[in-house]
């Protein structure tokens, strides 16, 4: 059975997706806390779609 792949989300290197893979889906536990990081300072924000029709 072929090992399933996946690009880390925040430096885009080739992880297997197994047991053994600690971070994943990242490669690193520094990629890990880059993207908690990123969710602290909300760095990443959904749409608001209300928000957005206020502002029209």
């Amino acid at each position: 059975m072929k090992q399933a792949v996946v690009n880390c989300p925040q430096c885009d290197e080739i992880v297997e997706w197994n047991k053994t893979s600690r971070f994943r889906p990242f490669c690193s536990e520094r990629c890990k806390l880059q993207d908690l990081g990123q969710w602290a300072t909300e760095s990443y924000r959904i749409p608001d779609k209300e928000q957005k029709i206020k502002e029209e």
